[in-house]
This record gives structure tokens, C-alpha cells and sequence, in this order.
């Protein structure tokens, strides 16, 4: 009762603190133009992609949660470049595809120690950077491997989990 109260308290007082002169029209969330973030292509439909398929299989076949960030790991990777079956392979290698994930770490991001707001986030920041790190950038997959984890065999364990989830298409 409390929480909803308070809820219903936070709800009144954002709309008692709303400006008189503001115009309807200017409470609307901003654009992707406006956010900095790439337009959508409305002619691509994200449901018909066939890398989410292969990706849901994967995950599910697993019995992942990361199944349901399927498009999540699409979206990041297509975001900042990167080949769209690193991060699920990543994760998968990393915490089982989130099933040994804390902290919405799905990809043991800094020896497991890091922490995100959600999962879709700690997706987003660590494709950011493999993508932008000055550790990372303008590396192929092997050297972002190499980068990621040096140790002996790792990047072959990413790169067959990368196979499992589709073939390579050049």
C-alpha cells in the first residue's frame, strides 16, 4: 500500500510541476536524431531478420536467458559495427548465455566485477566498447579476442561458439 501511495505521490507531483506554457507537442520523447542514435529503417523489420532466428535458436536450444536479448545483441551490434555473433558468444562463453550472470554482467566484463542497470544495458555498454576502447577499436575479431581474454584456447572457444550460431557470411 505504501509503494503505491508513494507511486501515486510521485505521479501527482510530476504533473502539479509541469510548466503552464508548456505545449503539448514538446513533452514527446526525442528522436533518434535527437538522442544521437541512429534512425531506424522502417523498411526493415527486425522481426523478419534472420540473424534473430538463429540467434533464438542458439540461446534456446541452451536453455538461456539471453534468448529473450536476442534482438538486444542484434541491435549492438549493428550499432557500433561489430560481427552480430561476437556478443552472443561472448556471453555464452562467458556466464552460459546469462545463466551464471550477476549483476546483469552477461559477459564477465571486467573479471566479473562490473555491474549494469539491466542486461540489455551491460549489452550495449560493452559493445560500445569493443567498438570505441582505445584497447579494442579498429581490431578484427581475433584481435578483439586476444584483447578480451589472452588466454590459451579462448578465442578458438568464442569462435566455434560464433560457428554454432550461424555460419560466417562474407
Amino acid at each position: 500500500m505504501r509503494k503505491l501511495f508513494s507511486n501515486g505521490l510521485a505521479v501527482f507531483a510530476g504533473v502539479v510541476s509541469i510548466p503552464a506554457g508548456t505545449h503539448a507537442d514538446s513533452a514527446k520523447p526525442a528522436t533518434a536524431e535527437h538522442r544521437n542514435e541512429p534512425a531506424k529503417d522502417p523498411a526493415k523489420d527486425p522481426a523478419k531478420d534472420p540473424r534473430l532466428a538463429f540467434l533464438r535458436t542458439f540461446f534456446q536450444r541452451g536453455d538461456c536467458p539471453a534468448a529473450k536479448l536476442s534482438p538486444i545483441f542484434l541491435e549492438a551490434a549493428d550499432m557500433y559495427a561489430l560481427d552480430w555473433r561476437l556478443l552472443p558468444s561472448l556471453s555464452f562463453v562467458e556466464t552460459s548465455g546469462g545463466k551464471a550472470a550477476r549483476n546483469n554482467n552477461l559477459f564477465g566484463w571486467d573479471s566479473g566485477r562490473a555491474a549494469f542497470s539491466s542486461a540489455a544495458a551491460g549489452i550495449r555498454a560493452v559493445a560500445s566498447s569493443l567498438a570505441h576502447s582505445a584497447l579494442y577499436r579498429d581490431k578484427n575479431v581475433d584481435g578483439i579476442l586476444k584483447t578480451y581474454n589472452g588466454s590459451a584456447g579462448y578465442a578458438r572457444k568464442v569462435k566455434d561458439v560464433m560457428r554454432r550460431i550461424a555460419p560466417a557470411v562474407d
